[in-house]
């Protein structure tokens, strides 16, 4: 019997795509994440998975996509013991489980707070954890996140529920709180937006989508002077993808022969501020 869960609207459900490709990667023979918690909590909430029709490719770009962001968000607490974890649009994501900082690192998880209490039903409490249960577009919530340590602030999947003046709006927010950080998350490119919204695998957030698309990485340093880009992660240019079924790991391989194309799939994008 699965655990009984807030009612959740339809840009509140949409968390279980992503969750569910975790925990789908975890019962492959060789999983790109890894994310055992994740399996376990679609097992624990007893949420049928089966009618979201996750494909195989769908699956190995969400998990290689969150694998990108745990990599730059690991690297930056290394470099900074000190520092504040945000993620934002967290759903039920564990990533502070997976990259395990020290406890000199404060960590925020954002989110509806219908979210939020899912995630305190589902996810173990941890020193130096925190919940917040709040709409990231609001104004208010970042009073309660500390503004004088270097942040990491991680984003996955957030920005495609996100219009461009909400987004513009979020990232100045952000920049303006913290002395300094590094802000990464996954993008999408115009054809990216118009894939989403008609793919099989997507379906369920089709109508959930409003972001316009970003063709070129630079634009997100248009829309705020303080972001420099440090390196645009094209999915198909990554070694992971070595581990891809024959089929998908050929088109992949191809496909990283264009930037182009490549921009076509899955991107990570990586600032400092």
């Amino acid at each position: 019997m699965g655990t009984t869960l807030p009612a959740f609207t339809p840009l509140e459900d949409s968390l279980w795509l992503t969750l569910c490709c975790r925990a789908l990667d975890n019962r492959r023979p060789i999983p790109i994440l890894g994310d055992a918690m994740a399996d376990q909590i679609v097992r624990t909430s007893g949420y049928d998975y089966e009618r979201l029709k996750i494909d195989t490719n769908l699956l190995l770009n969400a998990t290689i996509r969150a694998k990108k962001l745990d990599e730059v968000a690991s690297r930056f607490l290394d470099r900074h013991p000190d520092a504040v974890g945000l993620d934002l649009g967290a759903g039920l994501d564990t990533r502070r489980e997976r990259l395990a900082p020290p406890d000199t690192v404060e960590w925020y998880d954002v989110d509806f707070p219908e979210v939020v209490t899912a995630r305190r039903e589902l996810i173990p409490e941890r020193p130096h954890s925190h919940n917040i249960a709040a709409d990231v577009t609001g104004k208010g919530w970042l009073d309660a996140v500390p503004s004088d340590k270097p942040a990491i602030i991680v984003a996955d999947g957030l920005f495609g529920f996100l219009s461009q003046d909400e987004v513009t709006g979020l990232l100045d927010r952000l920049v303006e709180h913290f002395p300094s950080g590094n802000l990464v998350f996954n993008s999408y490119t115009k054809f990216a937006v118009w894939a989403a919204r008609h793919s099989r695998g997507t379906k369920t957030v089709a109508d959930l989508i409003k972001f316009p698309g970003v063709d070129d990485p630079r634009d997100f340093e248009r829309w705020n002077p303080k972001l420099q880009l440090i390196k645009e992660i094209l999915i198909s240019r990554e070694p992971e993808v070595a581990q891809f079924p024959s089929v998908l790991r050929l088109y992949y391989r191809a496909q990283a022969r264009s930037t182009a194309w490549s921009r076509k799939g899955t991107i990570v994008l990586h600032y400092r501020f």
